[in-house]
């Protein structure tokens, strides 16, 4: 047993050695081997439009996307469009999304997002990421969910919590800042990948790779995995 387990130690990809090349080929393999654990694999965050996602992704900061589809799949009927946001009772709006935890500067940032969409895009979310940057509450997380899965634009690498502790996990960047994870993500993969590999390491997050009591014994990834901080 003991044999076995040091054969499987050594088996395991030496982060320091890798050379660049090598970490590329492995984040494509780790890619496909995801991709055929979850077929299909979507964001979870219920949406019919681009209005409706970038909301939910100001929604999901600090909360779970099943909470925020309970609150959506009333506010989404409530509020239509930018401009029914934009003219909304600030009061009533804090209520209607309180669960959601952060309430007050979400609401904020809600109604100041879509009062900009209104007044300088015809009422359009926009769909560049130099635009999106300039609504309020909008970050390159946001923008990068709201371009990646409505416009089907690989503007970058979605970094949540669950995606920096994969990506530090499994060796593929020792950054600590979103920012800085992005880069080293993007660097990696080809831009025709960013947008599944996003969805589909955020799910292996979620359900797999844990933040308490990760599921190793079934995940996918495992042999391509050297476990760091585990």
């Amino acid at each position: 047993m003991l044999t076995m387990r040091r054969a499987a130690r050594a088996a395991r990809p030496n982060v320091r050695r890798e050379t660049a090349a090598q970490k590329s080929a492995r984040v494509l393999e780790i890619l496909k081997r995801l991709r055929r654990a979850r077929p299909g694999a979507k964001i979870e965050l219920n949406h019919s439009n681009a209005l409706e996602l970038l909301v939910a992704t100001i929604l999901a900061a600090q909360c779970t996307d099943k909470r925020v589809n309970e609150v959506t799949k009333t506010l989404f009927r409530k509020y239509p469009n930018p401009i029914a946001y934009a003219s909304a009772d600030r009061a009533v709006l804090e209520q209607e999304i309180k669960s959601t935890g952060f309430f007050r500067n979400k609401t904020k940032s809600i109604i100041a997002a879509c009062q900009k969409i209104v007044a300088d895009h015809g009422g359009e979310v926009p769909a560049t990421m130099d635009e999106l940057l300039t609504l309020p509450g909008v970050a390159r997380k946001t923008a990068n969910v709201v371009l990646g899965n409505v416009f089907g634009i690989p503007s970058g690498i979605v970094v949540d919590t669950h995606i920096q502790r994969v990506a530090y996990r499994l060796g593929l960047t020792t950054a600590r800042t979103p920012e800085q994870i992005e880069q080293y993500l993007m660097a990696l993969l080809p831009k025709r990948n960013w947008i599944e590999f996003s969805t589909h390491v955020v799910l292996h997050g979620r359900y797999v790779c844990t933040a308490r009591n990760p599921d190793c014994p079934h995940c996918p990834v495992e042999p391509l995995c050297p476990k760091i901080g585990l």
